[in-house]
């Protein structure tokens, strides 16, 4: 695991790798989290994977990236042809592409769906994260749904209220394909962002939540590139 506060020997800025099963899962679960680590200036990268998505879809995500990720700190954008829905039939593909991203620059910091998430395809890529990416800090992210799950988070990161409406902006106004479905509105995005906010004190009321299975804090020790 990277440290809590990580000291990068070399003086450069975090790499992020950004993990979702389908396209829009990476906007809900962190966009706004991304911005404001973008805000302070200490990501250099981020690298963006999802397995999932028709042509269309696709087309919609490459739309957020732009607008969530400043063009100085964009990665490599990959995206899986699996199935939607029934990524655990797909087992040993699945772990291949996952594995395959060693070959990356190796990242600092990993954010991937949770655990317990109730969405079969969720659960296979957080499985593969831990897998594949163990000296990692690994932050997995929340997917409202109808099946609630949403669980207890540990961590939290304070967002301004502006940043988060710009999560929201870019949720709603790149992904035109989720439009008619009742959960992804305004209302429902900014109601998590408060809930979190709320739960961690932030200072404007606005915070994403993550779960962290494994940190490790050690001051003054030097993480590995």
């Amino acid at each position: 695991m990277l440290e809590l506060m990580p000291l990068l020997p070399d003086g450069r800025a975090l790499r992020v790798l950004c993990l979702g099963a389908h396209c829009d899962d990476i906007e809900i679960g962190c966009g706004g989290t991304l911005l404001a680590l973008q805000q302070v200036g200490i990501v250099g990268r981020i690298d963006w994977v999802v397995l999932s998505g028709s042509a269309a879809r696709r087309a919609e995500t490459a739309e957020a990236r732009e607008r969530l990720v400043k063009e100085t700190a964009r990665g490599e954008l990959l995206f899986g042809d699996f199935q939607d829905g029934a990524m655990p039939a797909q087992y040993r593909e699945v772990k291949a592409f996952i594995e395959a991203l060693k070959a990356w620059p190796v990242p600092d910091l990993v954010f991937t769906h949770a655990r317990e998430d109730r969405h079969q395809d969720h659960r296979l890529v957080n499985e593969m994260t831990w897998n594949t990416f163990r000296d990692q800090l690994v932050l997995e992210y929340e997917i409202p749904k109808w099946d609630g799950g949403l669980g207890q988070p540990n961590f939290y990161m304070p967002i301004t209220r502006s940043l988060g409406e710009q999560k929201i902006a870019a949720l709603l106004e790149c992904f035109g394909s989720q439009a008619g479905r009742d959960w992804f509105t305004s209302d429902l995005f900014a109601g998590m962002l408060r809930l979190r906010g709320m739960e961690c004190r932030s200072e404007s009321g606005w915070a994403e939540a993550f779960h962290a299975r494994k940190l490790r804090f050690h001051p003054g020790a030097s993480s590995q590139s």
